[in-house]
């Protein structure tokens, strides 16, 4: 019987495999190789290529990748159908009487093929459609073997235990947001007595920094890997007159995860710009330095990023005074390791040698990769943008969704490693709810400590005084 996968084993320890070779005779002319690679087929072809039979399972790098690529193209709960069909009338499983030995040899094949649906894309099962093809399908191979009704019955409690843990994320996340909204206050006109500021909460950069961590990886754990797909999502004219999944959730985790990068920018440029003394200034700016570089070393990217870029926001980077009384060494150099020049060639070697050391960790502390998030939708971007979903003969360009796949199935294996800092809550809850300023809130903030000093600022700084603070 073949082995159940879990998620995680969908990817094996070299990354992600390339080789997808011809295993049906009849499907020779169809499916397309190139160096013993499946480069092109049609729609129909790819689904044939998808189903088991009594001899034959789909290698696990063919299932992701398609399973991943085809919403492009067809539903899912419309692709589950087609499965199921397919695989009665060739099974012959709407006959009155079915062959028990056939069935012993295909039943453990489509059930695999469906726990690793149900594994590695739960969010397509939050459509009833998609349960009732499931369940319909063991229901007719279950009455041959009693322990299909126990494997269905462990499918979908494990299922529904992932969905409501990804709704559950879901609400946590909206609630949070809510909670920030509309705080995008003039914090220097509380009195100092009440003024909450990082340095209160947590004054060590290492701990600030795991901190950071366990947010990261909480978010990433909620975003599927089809939101990629689904986030550049076009009509396809040959298969579907409508756009896919215009009555479903779309890219909702993904488009909070860059909402949080926006919130920690914004967060850590408030923080800076906030405290009226220039030595106090200048010792938050060498506190977020150091815990940048802890992110650094750490692995997450994305923290490391966002904390740059609100030290490099204007408001901040303006303060001249307040630079001078800073140790810039290490900040140069961690600028240096993010610098865009050269398609952010520096931090994608960096990067490269934070997932070779994941691959060869013995621990989850070695394991972390938190890649700077929108690069990799940008890089996602540019591929799909860069190369056809279809060729000029209709083929289906599987070629591209191979390197698709590769990219998100690395991020798949990042995103499951499980956060090996303890939590402090007190921290989390601030990094989460703290209000920052606005960007005029930034400007007025960055005035006020220090004076503007062209006519352009001093205009500004009038103007920000009138509709901000009501003074003139």
């Amino acid at each position: 019987m073949p082995q159940t996968l879990t998620s995680t084993s969908m990817f094996n320890t070299t990354g992600f495999s390339h080789q997808l070779h011809p295993t049906k005779e009849t499907e020779h002319e169809r499916l397309i190789f190139q160096d013993g690679n499946l480069i092109s087929a049609s729609l129909e072809a790819l689904i044939q290529h998808l189903l088991p039979t009594v001899d034959y399972y789909p290698e696990k790098a063919y299932i992701f990748t398609f399973l991943l690529s085809s919403r492009l193209f067809i539903e899912p709960h419309e692709l589950l159908s087609k499965v199921c069909h397919m695989c009665i009338e060739q099974q012959s499983l709407d006959e009155p009487v079915l062959d028990k030995a056939r069935i012993k040899k295909f039943g453990p094949k489509i059930m695999q093929l469906l726990t690793e649906w149900t594994e590695t894309f739960p969010s397509d099962f939050r459509d009833e459609r998609m349960i009732g093809h499931l369940k319909d399908m063991i229901h007719r191979i279950a009455p041959y073997d009693e322990s299909y009704w126990k494997t269905m019955n462990q499918l979908l409690q494990t299922l529904n235990q992932k969905l409501a843990t990804l709704n559950q994320g879901e609400e946590n996340t909206i609630k949070v947001n809510a909670t920030v909204s509309d705080k995008l206050v003039i914090i220097k006109t509380k009195p100092p007595s009440i003024q909450r500021d990082i340095l209160s909460i947590c004054n060590d950069p290492y701990t600030l920094a795991q901190q950071l961590t366990h947010i990261e990886l909480e978010r990433l754990s909620f975003i599927g890997p089809e939101e990629f797909v689904q986030a550049f999502v076009r009509k396809d004219s040959l298969d579907n007159p409508k756009s896919c999944f215009s009555d479903q959730k779309k890219t909702d985790n993904l488009e909070a995860y860059v909402k949080w990068f926006n919130r920690l920018c914004y967060l850590v440029a408030t923080e800076i710009c906030m405290p009226a003394k220039k030595k106090h200034r200048a010792q938050v700016i060498e506190f977020f330095i150091d815990v940048a570089r802890e992110c650094f070393n750490i692995g997450n990217f994305n923290s490391l990023m966002a904390i740059i870029s609100g030290m490099n926001m204007s408001p901040v980077s303006r303060l001249k005074k307040t630079w001078g009384k800073v140790k810039t060494a290490k900040f140069f150099i961690l600028e240096h390791q993010m610098d865009p020049t050269g398609n952010f060639y520096n931090y994608r070697t960096a990067l490269r040698g934070a997932a070779h050391r994941s691959l060869t960790a013995h621990s989850n502390r070695e394991k972390i990769v938190i890649p700077f998030f929108s690069l990799l939708i940008k890089d996602i971007y540019f591929l799909n943008e860069g190369c056809a979903n279809r060729l000029p003969n209709g083929h289906v360009n599987f070629e591209k969704f191979l390197e698709l796949a590769k990219q998100v199935g690395e991020f798949m294996m990042w995103k499951q490693v499980s956060c090996p800092f303890e939590d402090d809550q007190n921290i989390i809850h601030y990094l989460h709810t703290a209000p920052v300023f606005s960007e005029d809130g930034l400007y007025l903030a960055s005035y006020e400590s220090e004076s503007p000093e062209n006519q352009l600022e001093k205009d500004r700084w009038k103007t920000l005084r009138s509709t901000l603070l009501g003074k003139t």
